[in-house]
């Protein structure tokens, strides 16, 4: 927006800051050794999952200094996710890592109106642009505090953060119900393949430590390890299918590679890492898709089992063929055809909640800039628990 309204001022993000710190240099620890240390892989997700976070040691004296409370915002300052941000709600005792960057925005501000624009694409782009075409970029404090923010009167801020908050909160409660799901799934397939407690298991007989018809075979019998393809992130065409490399969605193109649904295996990088995709996708090639005649939904919980570790040096990444030496258990057709009929409505319920939240994102990413931009009179904008209206 090229009018300034009355009362809105353009200010340079380090003006509103009350602190800027790097984080704490320390490794990470899976103990309950200390406090919680958050690291840049915690923040790229939509939400920060305190549970998965870990720990580090640290000495009594020096854990103020780094300690995270309501309000700070945490950015990335170095590798691909340089920008990546993340406003602190409710932390436990926690401190932040050395390639994370904290902002204290002075009590005159709404940090969580502050938030919202650093968690946004807007301010992504501003530092990519800041931070050059490097193989591993790097932002210091002095180029992520270097974006200009437009500030509206403290109760506009408040405003528009509690309008786009509202979003934030039906996204967050969506998630939280797609990983109840995602657990109840993984708990049925557990009690029915590791404890043998299927459907009608009283009355099979063990044999060799298995089910009675049921096989151990080589993984390589039941799944192929399928190549993803090459396409760099400038190759991309703007659509909706989804891309996918080992760490996960790397972003969106307009053809697909594979029908969904389909399993995405981590090759480089993120060996191992498994994902799932209920459309088409396109693979890259860090990654291996699953192609296999099992049902796929009892393949994807088998593979979270898998060892998938690489002990041939002379290749790097995930080893194929040591792979597909690993064992992969195979129950009866019934059993599995039993599990699939279980299984699908919850698969369905968690699409139904990822469709509803990427439509959520939409709605509130098409309204930010407008709204941080004074294009759309926030007094007009009501709340509501459904969602919101204007």
């Amino acid at each position: 927006m090229n009018v300034q309204l009355p009362g809105w001022e353009r200010i340079i993000l380090r003006d509103i800051c009350e602190r800027i710190n790097y984080g704490y240099t320390a490794s990470a620890k899976h103990e309950a050794i200390g406090p919680k240390f958050l690291r840049i892989t915690d923040i790229v997700p939509e939400l920060i999952d305190w549970d998965s976070v870990p720990h580090c040691r640290i000495p009594s004296g020096e854990i103020s200094k780094y300690l995270l409370q309501k309000g700070d915002i945490v950015i990335a300052r170095t590798g691909a996710t340089s920008g990546y941000a993340k406003w602190i709600k409710n932390p436990p005792t926690s401190i932040f890592a050395s390639y994370l960057v904290r902002l204290r925005i002075k009590p005159e501000y709404d940090s969580r109106y502050v938030g919202i624009v650093i968690e946004s694409d807007i301010y992504k782009q501003f530092i990519k642009a800041n931070i050059g075409g490097a193989a591993q970029p790097q932002a210091n404090a002095q180029v992520l505090t270097s974006f200009p923010i437009m500030l509206p009167p403290l109760p506009t801020q408040c405003k528009i953060a509690a309008v786009l908050s509202a979003y934030d909160d039906l996204i967050e409660n969506n998630t939280r119900r797609i990983r109840i799901l995602e657990q109840m799934a993984q708990a049925v397939y557990r009690e029915w393949f590791v404890h043998f407690r299927f459907p009608g298991h009283e009355g099979v007989r063990m044999v060799d430590g298995v089910p009675e018809g049921w096989e151990v075979v080589k993984l390589g019998d039941a799944v192929e390890l399928a190549y993803g393809e090459g396409l760099k992130a400038d190759k991309r065409q703007p659509g909706n299918v989804p891309v996918f490399g080992s760490g996960g969605l790397v972003g969106y193109h307009n053809q697909s590679l594979v029908k969904g649904p389909g399993i995405i295996v981590g090759r480089k990088g993120n060996v191992g890492s498994l994902f799932w995709s209920d459309e088409d996708f396109f693979p890259i090639d860090t990654v291996f898709y699953v192609k296999s005649e099992v049902c796929l939904h009892y393949v994807f919980y088998n593979l979270q089992g898998q060892n998938f570790i690489n002990n041939d040096a002379a290749v790097p990444g995930l080893n194929r063929n040591q792979a597909y030496l690993l064992p992969f258990l195979l129950p009866t057709n019934q059993v599995v055809t039993q599990f699939q009929e279980f299984i699908t409505p919850i698969f369905a319920q968690s699409r139904n909640l990822r469709l509803r939240n990427a439509n959520l994102r939409r709605t509130r990413d098409l309204l930010l800039p407008r709204l941080v931009g004074g294009e759309v009179d926030v007094e007009n904008l009501e709340i509501h628990t459904g969602g919101i209206e204007a």
